[in-house]
């Protein structure tokens, strides 16, 4: 089962090799890492994707907490919005351009850049979302691919 973990560091230098070196040692795989500064600029979010069952979670909080630069650890629910970044570039010529624009504009994605041989596109959602528009880029001849990793942040107070 995938966990979601949010935790609230302080904005110090080493402290991303500090918790993945926590997740190594212990033979826990991080799935997405995404990281970045809240609203204090002194204070980054660190959103985490990993597998395992309850007790592995438990473990991985537990031993989260002890880390010095953690301020805050929690997993975020179901109930919660996650989102994702992609950014692709796919060939694209002036025969199946229209083709790409029709699904770039159903997944309600955007056009980045054009030239003409590719175009780059961006599109945000959940990861089945971001899935689907892989999937159906696929037949196109996707060139690159960039992804963000999942961020979330709990619905609610």
């Amino acid at each position: 089962m995938k966990h979601t973990i949010s935790i609230l560091v302080e904005n110090h230098f080493g402290v991303l090799a500090r918790v993945a070196g926590l997740f190594s040692a212990r033979g826990f795989n991080i799935e997405s890492l995404a990281v970045g500064e809240t609203e204090d600029d002194t204070i980054s979010r660190m959103t985490i994707i990993v597998s395992g069952d309850e007790n592995i979670l438990e473990q991985v909080m537990k031993q989260l907490n002890k880390l010095i630069d953690v301020i805050k650890v929690n997993e975020i629910s179901a109930s919660s919005v996650k989102r994702d970044l992609l950014l692709v570039k796919v060939s694209s010529n002036k025969n199946n351009r229209k083709d790409l624009m029709q699904l770039v504009d159903i997944f309600r994605a955007k056009i980045i850049d054009i030239s003409s041989g590719s175009m780059v596109i961006e599109i945000t959602g959940d990861e089945d979302k971001i899935l689907a528009f892989l999937e159906l880029l696929t037949p196109f001849g996707i060139k690159e691919v960039a992804r963000t990793g999942i961020i979330a942040l709990s619905r609610g107070h």
